[in-house]
């Protein structure tokens, strides 16, 4: 069972069912994405302990540990969040080792929005830890959009009518955009 950290108020991410799968397959996710945008909170959702490596308290012993003794750090209940990973960049190699000792027992989230400032990891990660891309939360899952109508839909013709608009008749698109743009502005 994960998610024991998992916050009250948490909006499921579009990414979640993703990376359920990703940690049962590879043993570890990588999630990236811009400042804000949710990986932590996404991450504590899966996990059952975590570590965050820009947390000040003691002069950021977290991060002094993870630097002086990686494998120590990697402890905890699984799936273990690694909140800002990319400040010790050996944790990368640390995590992708203990996937293979253990066969995937230990499952890890690591989050960050940047990549490693000095050294690089020297594994690629590749089997091991999955990345994935996450971005600032839709309209779908803030809940202001029911994701009826997608913008590759409306550019592919698929398109519904607008629940509430004075011309329905836009919504079958057949040739795509263009009919689309057009229908838009006569409606607004």
């Amino acid at each position: 069972m994960y998610g024991q950290l998992k916050n009250k108020s948490y909006l499921p991410r579009l990414l979640d069912k993703r990376i359920a799968e990703d940690l049962e397959v590879f043993g570890a996710v990588c999630i990236q994405g811009p400042k804000y945008c949710g990986k932590t909170w996404t991450g504590r959702s899966f996990a059952n302990s975590e570590i965050s490596l820009l947390d000040p308290s003691g002069g950021f012993q977290n991060r002094e540990l993870a630097e002086l003794a990686p494998s120590v750090a990697l402890q905890g209940a699984s799936p273990r969040l690694i909140d800002e990973w990319q400040e010790v960049p050996s944790l990368w190699d640390a995590v992708r080792n203990e996937i293979d000792q253990t066969g995937k027992l230990s499952t890890f989230v690591l989050t960050g929005s940047a990549v490693p400032r000095e050294s690089k990891p020297r594994h690629s990660g590749v089997g091991r830890i999955e990345k994935l891309k996450m971005r600032p939360v839709t309209l779908q899952e803030s809940g202001d959009s029911t994701a009826e109508v997608s913008l590759r839909g409306l550019f592919e013709g698929v398109c519904a009518p607008v629940q509430g608009s004075r011309d329905n008749t836009w919504g079958t698109c057949s040739s795509g955009g263009a009919r689309w743009m057009a229908g838009v502005a006569s409606v607004c």
